[in-house]
């Protein structure tokens, strides 16, 4: 019978253990609310920030593992490269659709990253995804493969080109994400200067 007074404070402290590590989540889920009602009244924000500690408490979401840092003129770089591979493979879609006589073949390429980690793992992915011609579709995060789609695999470079295109995303992202010691430990020398500035 004693117990249950420890287990209630117990799961109370691990209540208010998450709602401190993840304050920001109850506040945009509070702006949300606020957005979906259409005003920011006092009866809104506050319903909507103890709707937030409700969600956050009773179904909440595992903590990030980051033990990297972000590096703001790399993030650029990864972000700028992303749009030129968007605009890029958006003529070249168009193109491949445009020409009746092309019959594109396409290829699901299985690429093993050297960081399994879920957070670049997962942005990798997703920035693999939004390019046109390519899709990610399945990943292996305990291993870290990707097994990404390709609409037309020859008129892409063929599996090599598509292995090392997503290999040289993951160096980009990793050189905006990663810390020092990650960096090293996959092989990827962190590069001085202005994409690899901190």
């Amino acid at each position: 019978m004693s117990l249950h007074p420890r287990r209630a404070w117990s799961s109370r402290s691990h209540a208010a253990a998450r709602l401190r590590r993840q304050w920001g989540s109850v506040v945009w889920l509070a702006l949300v609310w606020c957005l979906l009602w259409g005003a920011f009244s006092v009866a809104n924000v506050l319903g909507g920030l103890v709707l937030g500690a409700l969600v956050v408490v009773v179904l909440p979401l595992p903590d990030l593992d980051f033990h990297g840092r972000v590096r703001p003129l790399a993030v650029l770089a990864v972000l700028g490269s992303f749009l030129v591979d968007l605009v890029v493979a958006s003529f070249q879609v168009a193109l491949l659709a445009l020409s009746p006589r092309t019959m594109p073949r396409g290829a699901v390429v299985g690429v093993r990253l050297r960081n399994p980690s879920d957070l670049y793992l997962t942005v990798t992915a997703e920035l693999a995804s939004l390019v046109p011609g390519s899709l990610v579709v399945e990943v292996h995060r305990l291993t870290g493969m990707i097994y990404l789609h390709v609409l037309d695999l020859e008129a892409y470079g063929g599996v090599d080109k598509v292995r090392d295109d997503l290999l040289t995303l993951e160096a980009r992202v990793l050189r905006a994400l990663a810390s020092d010691e990650e960096l090293a430990a996959v092989g990827l020398a962190r590069r001085r200067g202005r994409g690899g500035a901190a």
